[in-house]
């Protein structure tokens, strides 16, 4: 189906994209739980990670 959808009803999100949203979600979590311990280094990378994931959802 190409174009606008009609009023009322919505488009399908794709797997692949809520599987790097969930992938993403749980890296920020991840970071802020390890940060919140003391472990800047590896928050830091979780961060990265979480970035790296990012990418994909555009």
């Amino acid at each position: 189906m190409t174009g606008p959808l009609p009023i009322g009803e919505d488009a399908g999100v794709p797997i692949q994209k809520i599987a790097w949203l969930v992938t993403v979600a749980a890296a920020l979590i991840t970071a802020l739980l390890l940060l919140l311990s003391g472990y800047n280094g590896y928050g830091a990378v979780a961060i990265a990670v979480g970035l790296s994931a990012a990418i994909n959802l555009r």
